[in-house]
């Protein structure tokens, strides 16, 4: 029992804790002290405080790592999350599988902000870090898990306690030091490289939006209404770069490991996440007009708050556990939904009462916002991005409302909407092509104040829009009115942009990041019509025969049953199952079931013949190698022209903790469309398979015959010493025969073994062949006449249902998100670079 460690890391939980509160202390000391050499000693405290912390969350993060990595299973948070199977490269994703090591990656960013922040905001230091201190306070205390004598109150859940402390099991109190085997393992669907990156990501993002915070608190608490501006706006356009960053690779990671055909699901999870994006990036917008002059001042302040608060509420969504079974991925509650509605409360109350004390002293504008102005112009665009969200809130806080009703002795029936794709898709199409028409004009009244006479400026852009449309429609075949429109709108954002970007790169290269981040956008619309628009079903079952009666007619008409080694046609391609594969586990590749024995140690098998892999061997007959077992790879080759033009391998994972039937697709990729292929049904192993009526012939070594219409020649008969299996005596005389089989693509081999035991008793052991569906028996031996009797009976072969999706230049999506990363990128730097000078 390596008790130690998990008290180091309990003791560092408690420091981070305590030195987050000191520092908080001391700063709010410096900031209200008069006396300067008073002031300088709460600053130093207050700093140490602060180092002292970050040193602690990094203790923590170690403490926990070292405990995953070295398989210390008598911790909960190691059982739970980690195995000995675990390939390296995933144990860092168990880090953050659970609440408490994703509440702790996020502690870990922002005290590494935090310290950037000292060395870099001397000006701002002690309002903006007593905030920050706060924060990160309430985060060390999620994972404090103590209990308070008496009052039966949790505060937080420890990644700490000991696998006895948390499981009630009778084996604890026979043997207190009892430590299993192996742990649960991460989570298969999780074992993804998105899966290493995506998450650090996000919770950065989620960082990334506490200095905004932080900087508008410390502008009301200073009376600096306008100040806070020029430091908070380079952190409010990395966060957003970062944060949406993050989305991306959460959706990237859908359309590679998940079978909903798509990237984007509207699950309640995904949209706690995409709401604070979406109005942080109106925030953007009007922070950089408010930089200038007092327009729209208020606006951010209540912006760049909102944006906090939601991400404290899309916490507290996701982790207290009340969206229930309204998402697959929130997590459960561990007790702590009270201090997260506490966490929230705080920061929202705080922030709220601090805004309506210095509201009559904020500055702002009293003249009329003209229609022919920028400020109207991006007014505009955030009140579209925050309709946009709140569109999607309120739906998606349903589960909320209802709670909070039964809180106070009602009932609420309310539901989320039942198809949310399309319930949300239906209202978002609308607000993007609001924002993409308005971002498009806007550019025109940037830099340039318009009147009516300036409007013909616009035309031209109009007009190389109209053409583009033209041809794009006639090209791709878009009729439907909806899509027409989305369509032009995301051209004219793409061609007004290229316009105003070649007269900045011409004036100012580093001004360029809103037009490439906007052409980006502009990108993204047009491959997102294109790719969810026109998505099809190219797996059309064209036979008029039902694969299985038990499901649905959607279901028989979209999917196509694949018998092994028997090509079909689809999508322009002939399209053939070959096997059933596991993956290698120390080697890129696959291997067939068919090829392979299993040990007793599920993780290790061996090779019953060479293993080949792409024409390459990868182990020879007789090694035993480790695999993973979890997943079932489906080969399905696709051939044009009577070459092959890709191997594909959907596969499926039986996953108690996702519900059972997982597929994961897989996709051929073209420049101009995605195949995208997944399993809908596979055939049940465990059931006994119906076999024919058994057929006896008669042959001679060397001797020709047909099994289920296979070409098939004993080559051989031989006595064996030992069987597999079975003890051979003195006295026994095993023989196996050894018999081609002619498949489809290559030839398959069948030894049945025929026994006599004690000169007396007869045996036989028939063999399988898997991939071709029959049964061979040696059922006699005839010395007199040299022949072989033997019984063959054959069953339905092995199949596989597919879906097979068709998403066309989704491409052009991919490469909107890179634009506008992009973009981002270089307003970023242009602003940071501006802030230092």
């Amino acid at each position: 029992m390596h008790y130690l460690i998990g008290n180091l890391g309990h003791l560092f939980v408690i420091v981070s804790l305590v030195a987050a509160l000191v520092s908080a202390f001391s700063y709010w000391k410096n900031f209200y002290s008069t006396n300067d050499l008073t002031k300088k000693s709460w600053l130093v405290n207050a700093r140490i405080a602060f180092y002292m912390h970050g040193l602690a969350v990094l203790g923590i993060v170690s403490v926990l790592f070292t405990i995953i990595y070295r398989h210390y299973f008598e911790y909960h948070y190691a059982y739970s999350h980690s195995s000995l199977h675990l390939p390296g490269q995933y144990m860092v994703s168990c880090f953050w599988e659970g609440q408490e090591g994703s509440f702790l990656l996020w502690m870990f960013w922002q005290a590494v902000l935090g310290i950037i922040l000292i060395h870099t905001q001397r000006n701002w230091e002690a309002p903006v870090m007593v905030v920050f201190a706060l924060v990160q306070a309430f985060l060390a205390s999620m994972i404090l898990g103590i209990v308070i004598p008496g009052l039966d109150f949790k505060i937080g859940s420890s990644p700490f306690i000991l696998l006895r402390e948390a499981m009630n099991d009778p084996i604890f109190k026979t043997n207190p030091d009892f430590i299993p085997a192996d742990g649960h393992g991460l989570n298969p669907l999780l074992q993804n490289y998105w899966m290493v990156i995506h998450p650090p990501t996000l919770f950065l993002g989620f960082a990334l939006t506490l200095p905004p915070f932080a900087f508008c608190i410390a502008g009301l608490w200073l009376k600096k209404y306008s100040e806070w501006i020029k430091p908070a706006l380079p952190w409010t356009l990395v966060g957003g770069a970062i944060l949406g960053l993050g989305i991306l690779m959460g959706g990237y990671w859908a359309y590679e490991t998940l079978s909903f055909g798509g990237y984007w699901n509207w699950d309640p999870v995904e949209n706690a996440v995409y709401v604070p994006w979406i109005v942080l990036i109106a925030a953007i917008h009007v922070m950089m007009l408010t930089k200038t002059n007092s327009k729209g001042l208020k606006t951010s302040i209540i912006l760049v708050i909102v944006v906090f608060v939601l991400i404290l509420y899309s916490t507290f969504l996701t982790r207290s556990g009340i969206l229930g079974d309204a998402s697959v991925h929130s997590f459960t509650d561990l007790g702590l939904s009270g201090q997260l509605l506490l966490y929230l409360i705080f920061f929202t109350a705080m922030a709220l009462a601090l805004l309506a004390k210095r509201w009559k002293e904020i500055p702002s504008d009293p003249n009329e916002i003209s229609v022919y102005s920028r400020e109207f112009w991006i007014f505009l665009g955030a009140t579209i991005l925050c309709l946009m969200g709140f569109q999607v809130l309120l739906p998606t806080s349903i589960p909320v409302y209802n709670k909070i009703v039964e809180v106070f002795g009602g009932h609420s029936n309310l539901a989320p909407p039942a198809n949310q794709v399309e319930f949300y898709s239906k209202f978002q199409l609308w607000f993007a092509v609001g924002i993409a028409l308005v971002s498009a004009t806007a550019q025109f009244f940037w830099w340039n104040r318009m009147s009516k006479e300036k409007l013909k400026s616009l035309l031209a852009p109009l007009l190389i829009s109209l053409i583009l449309f033209a041809v794009v429609i006639s090209v791709a075949k878009v009729y439907q009115p909806t899509y027409l429109i989305l369509t032009l709108s995301g051209i004219y954002l793409i061609v007004s942009n290229i316009k105003f970007l070649s007269s900045v790169l011409k004036l100012n290269p580093t001004l360029s990041g809103g037009a490439i981040a906007h052409i980006g956008v502009g990108l993204m619309l047009i491959g997102l019509m294109f790719s969810s628009g026109y998505s099809s079903v190219v797996s059309l079952n064209n036979n008029g025969i039902p694969i299985s009666k038990e499901m649905g007619t959607e279901f028989n008409r979209d999917n196509l049953l694949l018998f092994i080694n028997e090509p079909k046609t689809m999508a322009g391609y002939d399209i053939e199952y070959r096997s059933e594969n596991l993956e290698l586990r120390n080697k890129k590749g696959y291997v067939r079931k068919n090829d392979i024995e299993p040990t007793n140690d599920p993780f290790r098998v061996v090779a019953n013949k060479d293993i080949l892999y792409q024409g390459k061997k990868m182990y020879s007959a007789k090694d035993t190698f480790e695999i993973y077992p979890e997943n079932t790879f489906y080969e399905i080759e696709m051939r044009k022209n009577g070459k092959i033009a890709a191997t594909l391998y959907p596969r499926i994972q039986i996953n108690p903790q996702m519900g059972g039937f997982l597929a994961s697709p897989d996709i051929k990729r073209n420049l101009d469309r995605d195949i995208y292929t997944h399993v809908s049904l596979t055939l049940n192993r465990e059931e006994e398979p119906t076999w024919s009526k058994p057929e006896e012939v008669n042959v001679k070594i060397g001797q020709r015959f047909f099994i289920n219409d296979y070409v098939a020649v004993l080559e051989e008969v031989n006595r064996v010493e030992k069987i597999e299996g079975v003890e051979l005596t003195d006295g026994d005389i095993a023989v196996k025969a050894r018999i081609r089989v002619e498949g489809e693509h290559e030839p398959f081999y069948a030894e049945p073994v025929f026994l006599i035991h004690n000169n007396s008793e007869v045996g036989r052991i028939p063999d399988e062949i898997n991939d071709l569906g029959v049964r061979i028996l040696l059922a006699n031996i005839h010395p007199q006449t040299a022949e072989f009797t033997l019984i063959c009976d054959a069953r339905q072969k092995d199949w596989v249902v597919i879906k097979a999706l068709e998403k066309p230049y989704i491409n052009v999506l991919w490469l909107g998100t890179g634009v506008l990363m992009i973009g981002f990128g270089v307003a970023a730097a242009r602003r940071i670079q501006e802030f230092r000078k």
